[in-house]
């Protein structure tokens, strides 16, 4: 009876997320390309974020408490208001440059979807001095009354903003 029970319970947990998970070919063309836009709208606003401004940033991110931001300064940052805060001290640095998404994958399963990509560019260190980007990202969106939102923003290591202890750990 054990055994009945737990193949139904997995056999439910699958059918309740397989959408997660869809094939990106069989993903809807208007839900990938509004993905895309989201993710686009993503690197401008961090861009922007780049030269202080980090208003775009705020306009492109959920503001739930289950949002997540691994960044390259390291840490974990769990909740809108924490997110919000480091989006907002790296603005205050202005590390100016340019980050551009390069070799795009995007997957849309329902009403989550990721993007995966390499981060290239530049920014300037505490010291002002030019620095290469060259990281890996993965980004994750969430449908929220129509719109795609970020709801997860997770990068490699950069040493130059690792050391600078941007980050703190979760609680």
């Amino acid at each position: 009876m054990q055994m009945k029970t737990t193949i139904l319970s997995t056999a439910c947990l699958l059918a309740l997320t397989a959408p997660c998970f869809a094939n990106p070919e069989s993903s809807s063309a208007p839900d990938v390309q509004a993905v895309e836009q989201a993710s686009n709208q993503f690197y401008a606003s961090l861009n922007a974020m780049f030269t202080g401004d980090v208003a775009p940033m705020k306009q492109i991110w959920s503001h739930a408490d289950d949002v997540t931001y691994m960044g390259p300064s390291g840490g974990i940052q769990v909740g809108w208001k924490k997110v919000c805060a480091t989006w907002e001290a790296q603005a205050a640095m202005k590390l100016g440059g340019n980050i551009k998404p390069n070799e795009i994958r995007v997957t849309v399963g329902g009403d989550l979807a990721f993007v995966n990509c390499y981060e290239l560019g530049n920014n300037l260190d505490a010291q002002g001095q030019p620095q290469q980007v060259s990281i890996r990202a993965t980004n994750l969106f969430r449908k929220e009354n129509g719109e795609w939102k970020m709801i997860g923003h997770h990068t490699d290591l950069l040493p130059f903003l690792e050391k600078l202890s941007l980050a703190t750990p979760a609680e």
